[in-house]
């Protein structure tokens, strides 16, 4: 089972990376930023609405019906035509609900990066990252909403018992990851560790 991680270490990372920013007339560094806060809040969501059956389900549908991980095959394309910002808009008010706003502002707090910029580099990631644990999804063959959140621990490391990412998470130490988590991570008024490792690795594999 892949680690969400080898996404932003694979060699699709810069691609992603600089085809964002161009898109969003965001430099590469802002855009980096932003991402860096943003993988954590929505692998944070994910898990957090996966903890219910019907959350679970939800998101079974999604990625079984349209979210095959077939953008991962052509990212160059799906940002070179501009992306979906309105596809992906939907997915972040389903993944977020009305903390979409908070997660958005406290992002743009948290980097600079202005509110706007931050929602629209945030509605070109959604579709990739749904797209990444579809593709997760499709190869091992998911079938229920318990193997879905099966699958979201073991992308975060949940069955290694030392999950670097689910600790990032867990800002709050409470072994599980929830809206206060997910507060921290773009605030920073809690650990910085998880934008901290997210950031070394975006710099990695941007050559920095």
């Amino acid at each position: 089972m892949e680690n969400i991680l080898n996404l932003l270490t694979s060699g699709l990372g810069s691609q992603i990376i600089n085809g964002i920013s161009e898109k969003t007339n965001t430099s590469v560094e802002q855009t980096s930023s932003v991402v860096s806060s943003a993988i954590p809040a929505l692998l944070g969501a994910l898990q957090n609405n996966a903890s219910t059956e019907d959350g679970a389900q939800g998101i079974l549908n999604a990625v079984t019906s349209k979210h095959d991980g077939s953008i991962l095959d052509n990212i160059s394309g799906f940002l070179g035509n501009g992306g979906n910002e309105q596809e992906g808009k939907g997915i972040l008010g389903n993944i977020f609900g009305n903390q979409l706003g908070d997660i958005q502002n406290g992002i743009s707090q948290k980097t600079g990066v202005s509110a706007s910029s931050v929602g629209s580099i945030l509605s070109l990631l959604a579709p990739i990252i749904m797209g990444y644990l579809g593709k997760q999804a499709q190869s091992s063959n998911i079938s229920d909403g318990g193997g879905i959140s099966n699958l979201l621990s073991s992308l975060l490391g949940g069955n290694s018992g030392s999950s670097i990412l689910s600790s990032i998470l867990d800002q709050n130490g409470d072994g599980k990851l929830g809206l206060d988590d997910l507060a921290g991570l773009v605030s920073g008024n809690k650990s910085s560790k998880g934008n901290g490792l997210l950031g070394n690795l975006l710099g990695k594999f941007l050559g920095k």
